[in-house]
This record gives C-alpha cells, sequence and structure tokens, in this order.
C-alpha cells in the first residue's frame, strides 16, 4: 500500500499576489508528484483552502488537478480543517465531493449520545478511513467526547485516523500556549494517524497507537514560517514507512537586523551593504527589524530605495517585518497570557482606570464593545447589512 498524506495547502492565504501564486503552485507540484509515484490514494488531513470559499481562480485551478487525480484512477479523501470548515455546512468541500472529485470521511451520527463514525474503504487497497474534521477554537472537542471508540478499535483490517488537531504530547515548546489535546484522545489499533493543524513535521510510532504524522504545511503559511520552513512539503507512505516530499519552489534568504541604540541612517547602511553582498536571484527575501532606535522614528529608513535595490538584483519577492522596530517615546506593552479574552482584560485593566470618565465604567464599556464588534458577517448577510448591525450596536452601546 502506498499513498500520500498531504495537509495545511491553505490555498488562497496569502495577500501577495506572488505568494498566493505560490501556495497553489505547491499543490500543483505535490499532486504531479503523488502520480508520478503511483500511489494508491490521497489524504489531505483539512484547510485545503483557507476560507471555505477560496477565490475563484485558485479553485479552478484545484479543480484541475483533482481531476488529473481520477483520471489516473487515484482517489482523494479529505477532513475539513479549522479554515475550510462552515458551521453552516456550505463549502466548497462538499462542492469537490458532488462532483465525484473526493471523498469526505468525516461521517457518523450520533446514536445514544454516542459518535459512532462510519468507515470509507479504499476500494484498491481495502484500506478502512475515517476521522474528526477541525474547527476554529478547538470547538471539535465535543466530538472527540462523544466518541465511540469501542466501534472503531473493534474494527479488522488496516486503518487510518484523518485528524486536525495538536496533540499535547508531541507539541516543540513554541506551541506551548496552543490548545491541545491528549495523544490518549485518539482511538487505539489505527495503523496510521493522518494529521494537520500544527505546522510542523513530525512522524513516530507512539505506544499502542500505529504511525502518528504532522507533514507541516505544503507552503509556508506566514512571514515566521518562511523564515523557519523555508519551504513545504507532504509525506509519501509505503509500507508503514514515512517519506518527506519537499516541494521547494523558491530559495528563502532571511536577514534579521538588530536595530538597538542605532539610527535610521546607520539601518540603511547596514541595509545597502547586504543588499550588494548578496545573491538574491530570483529568491524570496524576508527582513526583519526589531531594537529601539537611538532616535529619528522606523518610517525615517527609506524601505522603498531598499526594496528596489533588492528587485534590481533579481528577487522574486520581499517581505518585510518591523513590528518589533520601536522608538524611545513608544510605551511598549509587554503581556503574557494564554488567551485573547485575557489579553483583552489585561491590557483594559492596565490602561483604563474606572475613575477616567464621570458616571461610566470605561472598563465594562470596553469589554462590551470588544463583545459586540467580535460579531461576525451572519450566513447570506451582506456587508452593507453586517455593518449596519454593528452600527447600531454599538450605539446602544454608546447611548
Amino acid at each position: 500500500m502506498k499513498f500520500a498524506h498531504i495537509a495545511d495547502c491553505h490555498i488562497g492565504s496569502w495577500r501577495d499576489p506572488l505568494l498566493k501564486d505560490l501556495a497553489i503552485t505547491a499543490f500543483e507540484k505535490a499532486i504531479d508528484k503523488t502520480i508520478e509515484e503511483k500511489v494508491d490514494f490521497v489524504i489531505i488531513a483539512g484547510d485545503l483552502f483557507n476560507t471555505s470559499f477560496p477565490p475563484v481562480d485558485q479553485l479552478k485551478r484545484t479543480v484541475t488537478k483533482l481531476k488529473q487525480l481520477k483520471d489516473n484512477n487515484i482517489p482523494v479523501y479529505f477532513i475539513a480543517g479549522s479554515h475550510d470548515y462552515s458551521p453552516s455546512g456550505k463549502t466548497m468541500l462538499d462542492v469537490l465531493e458532488n462532483a465525484g472529485l473526493a471523498t469526505n470521511v468525516c461521517k457518523g451520527e450520533i446514536i445514544d449520545g454516542k459518535l459512532k463514525l462510519q468507515f470509507t474503504t479504499d476500494p484498491k487497497t481495502g484500506a478502512k478511513l475515517t476521522g474528526i474534521l477541525g474547527k476554529m477554537g478547538a470547538l471539535e472537542e465535543k466530538y472527540f467526547e462523544q466518541l465511540d471508540r469501542n466501534s472503531l478499535e473493534s474494527e479488522s483490517g488496516h486503518k487510518i485516523f484523518l485528524f486536525h488537531a495538536l496533540l499535547t504530547e508531541l507539541k516543540p515548546k513554541s506551541y506551548e500556549k496552543v490548545d491541545s489535546y491528549a495523544v490518549s484522545t485518539l482511538p487505539k489499533s489505527f495503523d496510521y494517524y493522518a494529521g494537520g493543524h500544527p505546522h510542523f513535521v513530525l512522524s513516530e510510532k507512539m505506544g499502542e497507537k500505529g504511525i502518528i504524522a504532522y507533514t507541516g504545511p505544503l507552503f509556508p503559511n506566514s512571514f515566521s514560517e518562511l523564515e523557519e520552513l523555508k519551504h513545504g512539503g507532504f509525506f509519501i507512505v509505503e509500507d508503514q514507512q514515512s517519506t518527506r516530499i519537499p516541494i521547494k519552489l523558491h530559495d528563502v534568504e532571511s536577514w534579521k537586523l538588530d536595530c538597538n541604540k542605532k539610527v535610521p541612517e546607520q539601518i540603511q547602511a547596514e541595509l545597502k551593504t547586504l543588499i550588494e553582498k548578496a545573491e538574491l536571484k530570483d529568491k524570496i527575501i524576508t527582513l526583519r527589524l526589531s531594537g529601539t532606535l537611538e532616535s529619528g522614528k522606523p518610517s525615517d529608513i527609506n524601505f522603498k530605495e531598499i526594496f528596489d535595490s533588492i528587485k534590481e538584483k533579481g528577487a522574486y519577492a520581499i517581505l518585510k517585518n518591523s513590528s518589533a522596530l520601536t522608538t524611545k517615546d513608544f510605551e511598549e506593552i509587554k503581556i503574557e497570557v494564554a488567551h485573547k479574552d485575557q489579553l483583552e482584560e489585561s491590557l483594559i485593566n492596565e490602561h483604563i482606570s474606572k475613575d477616567d470618565v464621570d458616571h461610566l465604567d470605561p472598563i465594562a464599556l470596553s469589554k462590551k464593545l470588544l463583545e459586540t464588534l467580535d460579531n461576525n458577517k451572519e450566513e447570506g448577510e451582506t456587508v452593507y447589512n453586517f455593518e449596519k448591525r454593528l452600527k447600531e450596536e454599538v450605539e446602544k452601546i454608546l447611548h
């Protein structure tokens, strides 16, 4: 048995047109490789798209590659991830399934308060696949709690479980504050656990369970991922052995500049020297600046001139992150919390006094405003009506 395990493609995620194109190109390259390797089937463990309704041009290219798999008699089995899942059930993944291009293996029903998952059997290999989708904010937790494990664990044959969640025992230090589940949450006696969601690479055997694997992103999905990972990839699994297949489209060169106690002119000169010495042809350049300037402002650095110089040397794309670059006049807020709500609460308590406004409690007011502005657009609601509804709710709070 030979299959491909892909996850976290996030097609349509980047705003930068060049990088957005690379994300879908990475998917196309991966599918070409699976056809070349003559795999029996392809698994996508969530977040094929970055949203439940991806851009049409990206969708067309995705469908074209899925059709090629179908034409080569290579089935695709998937679960929805936290990004391409939709609470309304209206998602492009359903369209792909209805068109016969892929099969959602997250199927089941609640019987006597228990979630009984169904198996999808691959006709060529006899492999039995099932799994649990991923939701934003780890809201899939209730599915794991309701899971009828006996029916899953007693099933015979070669079994594969798809999931889109972070496992506590496997998470690196950088993920220590991210919501996660114990490995024991997964049902036992499966041969392979195809994971998605955390963007790191791992494949290992764990206790009574088979191989638990995370592929990492098919293409880096953020500035920091480009810095750290450089490129994405996926697994080809044959005879219970996972082989990492890198998808390398462009070299990534990362520059990290310590600007502490420097002036904009110094930083400009340092960057100019870096550019003159570097070979930048067809590379993706990430530029990260941090520290507190001795004088001047970050805006005093002529980034347009810097970017023009990098482009002149043939770079494919340039990204800048200067969020950690400050001036002496800037009041830095340092706060360490695990969740968004705690962050909001701490900042409000730190920077707002109840005595600031007569006859009002600004702390309670701020919390209420945040709750209201956190509302999402409802299914079928137009942007105009959504903004109108929010405005009316805010006006009520502010009297």
